[in-house]
């Protein structure tokens, strides 16, 4: 088979089995594969394909008509221009979190310390490392394969970054400038409801926020200001309707500057402010 017709059947095997973006699949499989780009495989589609290549790319599509994940497949994302390693047990990074990293960006220093709280892959907080000078950084995570996969992102990208496992700020010490979170948000009821790649292929521990999905934004708003520096920065990102349930959380936890940035489809996304003490507190 040449590329013409190892792409047409790839999108067609797709397309029958429901999946969406079928024709994006179906090119971005062959592209890894035989380790190509889209432009060959336009002018050079009647370039024949090995063997190997061929009964990979079978096995591939295979896989992704039975819903499992492109990323999940390929074993790799792109994120904030970098590539992350990802698998079951991470969080796909998305593109709608990238706002989340440009934000903190806006205000990190140089020699700022940053935890980053669920940190699954390690993306936002080795991007916020990458893209900054004399950060130091520390990922926390209640799963030990998420953090495994983190650690092999912050080896492979050259980044010296710290990985701590526990429930939350369990086994956290010291403060920090600015704290990153993507949590868990969605909730329980709605867990159901999700696209299949989402619901049975990535894990529910990252995904499920509880009864309202807010119930990990209380809780890092409970212990989150101890491990906070005076002026520091607590970053969340949100669905795309808590902005005003987040953001009203963290007036009345004290935080002042409080603000909800949209993504790029004008929805809620971000919801971040500054922690002055307790002495500034609403009374």
């Amino acid at each position: 088979m040449n590329y013409r017709e190892c792409y047409e059947w790839g999108r067609q095997s797709l397309k029958a089995a429901g999946i969406e973006e079928a024709d994006l699949d179906a090119r971005l499989l062959l592209e890894t594969i035989c380790h190509t780009d889209r432009n060959t495989l336009l002018v050079h589609g009647d370039r024949q394909v090995s063997h190997e290549e061929e009964s990979a790319y079978n096995d591939w599509i295979s896989r992704r008509a039975r819903h499992i994940p492109l990323q999940h497949i390929t074993g790799e994302q792109e994120f904030m221009g970098l590539t992350f390693l990802v698998n079951e047990h991470v969080l796909i990074p998305r593109q709608d979190t990238e706002i989340l990293v440009e934000e903190v960006l806006r205000q990190l220093t140089d020699g700022s310390r940053i935890l980053d709280m669920c940190t699954g892959s390690g993306c936002i907080l080795l991007s916020l490392l990458h893209y900054s000078n004399d950060c130091q950084g520390t990922g926390a995570d209640i799963s030990k394969e998420a953090l495994a996969v983190a650690r092999q992102n912050a080896d492979r990208l050259g980044i010296q970054a710290r990985f701590v496992e526990g429930n939350l700020f369990e086994n956290i010490d010291g403060k920090y400038d600015f704290i990153v979170s993507n949590p868990p948000y969605i909730p329980t009821a709605v867990i159901d409801g999700l696209m299949e790649e989402v619901r049975l292929h990535e894990p529910l521990t990252a995904l499920d926020g509880k009864e309202d999905g807010l119930v990990f934004y209380r809780r890092i708003l409970e212990d989150g200001t101890e491990h906070l520096m005076r002026g520091g920065g607590l970053y969340f990102e949100i669905g795309f309707d808590q902005g005003a349930a987040v953001k009203k959380m963290m007036e009345e936890a004290g935080f002042h500057e409080v603000q909800v940035t949209k993504d790029f489809a004008g929805l809620d996304r971000v919801v971040s402010g500054f922690w002055y003490g307790t002495d500034t507190l609403p009374q």
